[in-house]
């Protein structure tokens, strides 16, 4: 049985925690939080033992086995190296850091110690994308030509102006942490390195410190191009949709809902066809679970549980955290200089 601790009784309690009780070879033996009033009626409610006010004390506790964090990005760097240290695996949020130093030194340190780390990118993870994955795979559109993401949605903290980390560049969201992140991750994993991008970012008429909007133009290693525009203060948008436009066919994944993870439908036509045809997927375990998130998390969270009982390469892990990473903070550098950034072979 591996024992395992959460630190943010948020997220953590709402999402990662029924993810990893959904597999028999866990049990999440704690919770921390920065009240530790609060935290302690939150485990309660949840059935946990043990509940910190103090992330440290849940860390050394010897009775966790590994750390699943759920913080804002700023502070997600320290948890993770004090974890690493005590030769503990960590699962981890998007973005690692609100800094590309801070997320370097996180890889680093996962590299360091050979343990297993895991970045929650839990778009990947959704069934009807593993299956866009599968036909891209086999051929489905020919060779692209490009690929575009429309994601156009109002979140919560747009809407009661709320000042939180989700609008808060600094701190490591905004609409780059807090959106872009997963966008930045699903086209390297879809379509391979990206070799360069442009990118201006937006914010509300009267708010210029909440950052609410980007427009990016990228390009594949392969020369593919990519064209995305992503707004968290788009009342009534269309939702989230991820178009595949290849030699021999077109791929759409296409979201409409206010749930940002269930509600994908995907679709596909190859020539001669004249309209796209809707895909049949299922998930067996979307269903069980009263949050869309859950599900995508749970599949990520029985990978990260493979890694530490058998040793198998646990992926999305803290180097692809950093590349995602290098990514943003070559869309910050470019909104700043109004240049095209090239992103170093290196990191890729």
């Amino acid at each position: 049985m591996i024992r395992l601790g959460i630190v943010g009784s948020n997220y953590g309690r709402l999402v990662q925690l029924p993810a990893f009780r959904a597999d028999p070879r866990c049990d999440v033996v704690a919770l921390a939080g920065g009240d530790a009033t609060r935290t302690a009626a939150r485990a309660r409610e949840v059935g946990i033992l043990k509940a910190y006010g103090d992330w440290r004390a849940l860390v050394d506790d010897s009775e966790v086995d590994a750390v699943a964090i759920a913080t804002i990005p700023s502070l997600q760097p320290e948890i993770a190296l004090h974890a690493l240290a005590r030769g503990k695996p960590v699962f981890a949020e998007k973005p690692l850091a609100n800094d590309l130093a801070s997320a370097r030194a996180m890889r680093d340190a996962a590299q360091a110690s050979k343990l297993p780390t895991m970045v929650d990118f839990n778009f990947p993870p959704i069934a009807a994308w593993a299956c866009a994955m599968d036909m891209l795979d086999a051929g489905a559109v020919g060779p692209l030509r490009h690929v575009a993401v429309h994601w156009h949605v109002e979140n919560r903290a747009v809407q009661l102006r709320l000042r939180n980390w989700k609008t808060d560049g600094a701190t490591g969201g905004g609409v780059l942490g807090n959106f872009v992140s997963h966008c930045l991750h699903y086209l390297e994993w879809f379509g391979g390195p990206i070799s360069g991008l442009s990118a201006r970012i937006g914010t509300l008429p009267d708010d210029p410190q909440a950052e609410t909007t980007v427009s990016m133009s990228l390009t594949y290693a392969t020369g593919v191009l990519i064209s995305l525009s992503m707004s968290c203060a788009s009342y009534l948008g269309i939702g989230h949709r991820l178009e595949f436009f290849g030699e021999d066919g077109t791929l759409v994944l296409f979201n409409p809902t206010a749930d940002y993870m269930r509600g994908f439908e995907l679709y596909h036509a190859r020539r001669p066809a004249t309209a796209l045809t809707r895909v049949a997927v299922e998930d067996p375990l979307d269903p069980q679970y009263p949050d869309g998130r859950i599900a995508p998390v749970s599949r990520l969270a029985g990978r990260f549980l493979d890694a530490i009982e058998k040793g198998t390469p646990a992926r999305p892990n803290f180097a692809d955290g950093y590349r995602v990473q290098v990514l943003i903070d070559a869309a910050r550098r470019s909104h700043e200089t109004g240049t095209w950034i090239a992103v170093p072979a290196e990191t890729q």
